[in-house]
């Protein structure tokens, strides 16, 4: 490689607003094409592939990137430069840069290893609840299906007075590297399935699988507060692991049933309170549903439809808080349909003698309505 270093956009063919992935992406490519190991005895492939990591190692870094956006090769140190500090690699040690590049690509050489434990898969289990349970809280019982370790074999697979024995085929590492030149793989072995053993005589009862489908029963506890759609984790309580690894998790989600009087609004809760037109000009005490009960209140004489009055503290306890939201009552004045010969009389007189007396708000809209085809 020549004394004057290339721009390393240049070197990596990207932009310089490139991200991270794709100057990963460029540098893989010229990696795999110049490698040693793929072009032996080419020392211009060898020169290609030392430029290409010098690159990386520097736009890889935002530290490193920013400095040499700022002030080029010179300001990275010139001659006394090294690429690879700061990466963990005591220098420039080619061999383990490259392997943490390529190491998700190719396997990295991390083997599943004799014994390693599994984590058990976690379950879900759909939960329908009312809507007062929701709002404070409940136990409820769940009946769970889950895969555990057969009794009849103690989970080894292998029938009782028998144990599996060491995959011929892997040795036990659960795993086959596939190697051609430059390229290598690693993959689950396919005799064992990754188990790293062979069983010879399986057990009846599961068949050689080492799990039983079983039944249990939990009991979750439901916090006050909870919402449809809300995820409770039950830590531990998912299917066991396999040889050893720890307990998948049970996720228990909410679906709360519509209730029909009330509808909550984040912690409020709102409902319809129906009232008479003499209700609503005259003023009333009257019972209202709530949460916990009924409750008293008052309608304010001349109260217009739709009105609302708050019930401070009747709402939906907040979740994990000492507090809760507020009841909104919504007034409805109703208009009655039907009307007898004497109800008929009463109101004509009403009208008669309130004559072309208007509400205010009736008659700043008519106003409205003058002013604009005036």
């Amino acid at each position: 490689m020549s004394d004057e270093k290339r721009d390393y956009y240049e070197v990596l063919g990207v932009d310089r607003s490139a991200g991270e992935r794709e100057i990963k992406s460029a540098y893989r490519k010229l990696a795999l094409r110049y490698h040693p190991d793929k072009n032996p005895g080419d020392k211009t492939a060898e020169e290609k592939f030392k430029e290409a990591s010098e690159a990386y190692a520097v736009l890889a870094d935002p530290d490193k990137r920013a400095t040499y956006d700022r002030f080029g090769h010179q300001g990275l140190g010139g001659a006394n430069f090294d690429p690879f500090a700061g990466f963990g690699f005591g220098g420039a040690d080619f061999g383990d840069f490259f392997n943490q590049v390529f190491g998700e690509f190719f396997g990295g050489g991390r083997g599943r290893g004799r014994g390693r434990g599994q984590r058990g898969s976690d379950l879900r289990y759909n939960l329908t609840i009312e809507f007062k349970e929701a709002a404070f809280g409940c136990k409820k019982e769940l009946t769970i299906p889950r895969l555990e370790p057969c009794e009849a074999c103690g989970g080894s697979g292998a029938k009782a007075g028998t144990s599996p024995q060491t995959c011929p085929s892997c040795n036990g590492l659960g795993e086959v590297r596939l190697t051609q030149g430059f390229f290598s793989i690693v993959r689950p072995c396919p005799s064992c399935g990754g188990s790293g053993r062979h069983i010879a005589t399986p057990c009846p009862e599961c068949a050689g699988r080492g799990r039983r489908e079983v039944t249990r029963t939990l009991v979750v506890d439901i916090p006050a507060g909870v919402s449809d759609a809300t995820r409770i984790r039950m830590s531990g309580a998912g299917e066991p692991g396999l040889q050893g690894g720890p307990p998948g998790d049970l996720f228990v989600v909410l679906a709360v049933e519509p209730h029909p009087i009330f509808e909550r609004d984040d912690n409020d809760v709102v409902c319809e309170l129906p009232i008479s037109f003499p209700q609503a000009a005259l003023g009333a005490e009257l019972q209202v549903p709530t949460l916990d009960g009924m409750e008293p209140i008052k309608i304010p004489a001349g109260t217009q439809n739709g009105k609302v009055i708050k019930l401070r503290g009747k709402g939906v306890p907040m979740l994990h808080r000492d507090r809760r939201g507020d009841q909104l009552v919504r007034v409805v004045v109703e208009t009655p349909t039907k009307l007898n010969a004497e109800q008929r009389a009463l109101l004509e007189k009403f009208a008669e003698i309130s004559g072309d007396a208007i509400s205010p708000a009736s008659k700043s809209f008519f106003d409205k309505v003058r002013e604009l085809f005036e």
